[in-house]
């Protein structure tokens, strides 16, 4: 790689132009994160959203825009002409958590969008759908081939099909890849711990009630599996944990629950570790279920492998230089997102988030305009970076 550090010395020089450039065509971004965003795109009902995205790439002129096999939104900004380099990906997810019954309507005011989904993920896709535009007004030009994959059933029980499907099918090497998350400007995740997540249902409607003295209730059934799993001896090292993080059931105040469901994930360093908690939380299910004669069912939503690519990495260190140049705090830790299927495949990846806001999982999510000018400028400095070869000779 000749000449790469005077390379990336005058990249970052450049870096305050680039949030300069992106803020005199605010508007453009917006109206795209604003009619992306509105578009209801629960998970496994992407479809609409897709269309809106690949309608955006195409205003914007990508050269190339079209769906995969499997429904993910593809764009291509082609590299220059000459010997061809393996391809740069960007990705955004185009599922949110909400369903299309809440009202999506956003309100764009002087410094703040707000609306349902607009921290996950509709300024990440509105700002990829942005970037053909963008870079052609910075005048900006790569020798790889840019694409902008806007992936879909990616959260939840989507368990990262939409990825999975890209990276196992695509034609071609790869030299690294961006995940863009709407918010937190500036998280860097380069690792990701294994995870599993799921459901411990308990239902009590199919029981022979003649069986009982006393009448079961599933809540108190699950209160007794939460006891039994915060008694369980964790490690110190590898790091582990199991996170309880959601309840319910019952129907109203006056009747025993016959139905109940407990929301964790284990989380580990350590992949093996994570399989023996989840071994145990069975054997937990399993007991209470035989001693209670009642239905325990353990339902698996979101499966993934601990990876990292070690802070040592160029990509990484080069990520936190622009970072640090742009003024932007680096903030390392665990992702749940694109970037552990990246990493697993050896490809280098790091997810970078582009603004902040708050209550990003809500309906009256909201996120700061201005600081999306910073964001952006730090995705297409990292971009630069890969394009001229930090993750070549790794």
């Amino acid at each position: 790689m000749p000449n790469t550090t005077s390379h990336m010395d005058d990249m970052l020089a450049r870096l305050p132009s680039f949030v300069d450039g992106i803020r005199s065509i605010k508007e453009s971004v917006i109206a795209n994160i604003v009619l992306i965003g509105q578009t209801p795109a629960p998970t496994f009902h992407e479809s609409t959203r897709t269309e809106i995205f690949l309608e955006r790439l195409v205003d914007a002129q990508a050269d190339q825009c079209a769906t995969d096999d499997f429904n993910n939104a593809i764009g291509i900004i082609r590299g220059q002409a000459g010997t061809p380099k393996a391809s740069i990906l960007l990705v955004s997810h185009l599922d949110t958590p909400f369903a299309p019954e809440i009202d999506h309507n956003y309100v764009v005011r002087k410094n703040t969008i707000t609306g349902p989904g607009i921290l996950d993920n509709s300024v990440g896709v509105g700002v990829l759908a942005s970037l053909p535009f963008i870079i052609r007004h910075l005048d900006l030009s790569f020798e790889s081939d840019i694409v902008l994959a806007g992936v879909i059933q990616s959260i939840g029980r989507g368990n990262l099909k939409g990825i999975r499907h890209l990276l196992n099918n695509w034609n071609g090497p790869i030299r690294g890849g961006v995940i863009m998350e709407s918010e937190k400007l500036g998280r860097l995740n380069y690792y990701a711990e294994g995870i599993i997540r799921g459901e411990i249902h308990c239902n009590i409607s199919t029981a022979d009630q003649w069986a009982y003295k006393y009448k079961p209730n599933a809540i108190l059934i699950l209160n007794e599996v939460i006891n039994e799993i915060l008694a369980m001896e964790l490690p110190r090292r590898p790091r582990s944990r199991v996170i309880l993080g959601k309840i319910s059931g019952g129907f109203k105040h006056g009747l025993i629950a016959y139905d109940a469901t407990l929301g964790f994930e284990i989380q580990s360093d350590s992949d093996s570790m994570v399989q023996r908690i989840f071994s145990q939380m069975q054997d937990i299910v399993g007991g209470i279920s035989h001693e209670h004669s009642v239905e325990l069912k353990l339902d698996v939503i979101t499966t993934l492998n601990a990876v990292t690519l070690k802070y040592r990495h160029p990509l990484v260190k080069h990520a936190v230089a622009v970072m640090e140049h742009l003024g932007i705090l680096p903030v390392s830790e665990s992702s749940e997102s694109e970037l552990s299927i990246f990493l697993s495949k050896n490809i280098p990846a790091i997810a970078l988030g582009i603004t902040t806001g708050k209550n990003a999982h809500l309906e009256n999510a909201s996120m700061k305009i201005d600081q999306m000018f910073t964001g952006i400028a730090q995705i297409l400095g990292v971009l630069i970076a890969i394009d001229r070869g930090v993750c070549d000779a790794v």
